[in-house]
């Protein structure tokens, strides 16, 4: 039964998370912890893989092992979130209604990246969090 939901599941909020690198309403993190998660319940494969990715290994070993995201990931979606969803509402949309369903799209993306617990750099390493 987990294979036949979870890993579907997965694959449904790692197209989310992919979908939420150039989209500014769509926050990408969340997205790709929940497809790990579910990703570590059906399929080795697919879990490795997250793992071992550049863009997303590293969040996805400290969220699994700390449950926190690093400052770094949580400043660069926000910015990322902050300069495309705001140059949308100020070049790209004239409604009003629009431009306020983006703006609160936003904000609900930005307080989800707050809310997740911030990694505490290593007290004896130099790496940049």
């Amino acid at each position: 039964m987990k294979k036949t939901v979870y890993k579907p599941l997965g694959f449904l909020f790692l197209s989310l998370g992919l979908l939420g690198i150039p989209l500014p309403v769509l926050p990408s993190t969340p997205f790709i912890l929940l497809a790990a998660w579910f990703f570590a319940r059906s399929s080795e494969k697919w879990h490795t893989w997250l793992l071992n990715s550049e863009l997303f290994g590293p969040m996805i070993h400290n969220w699994e092992e700390n449950r926190c995201i690093s400052c770094r990931t949580k400043l660069v979606a926000l910015l990322a979130m902050l300069v495309a969803g705001g140059s949308s509402i100020l070049f790209a949309m004239e409604d009003t209604k629009m431009r306020v369903v983006t703006l609160l799209l936003l904000l609900i993306g930005s307080a989800t990246v707050l809310s997740l617990n911030t990694c505490e750099k290593p007290k004896d390493a130099g790496a940049p969090y």
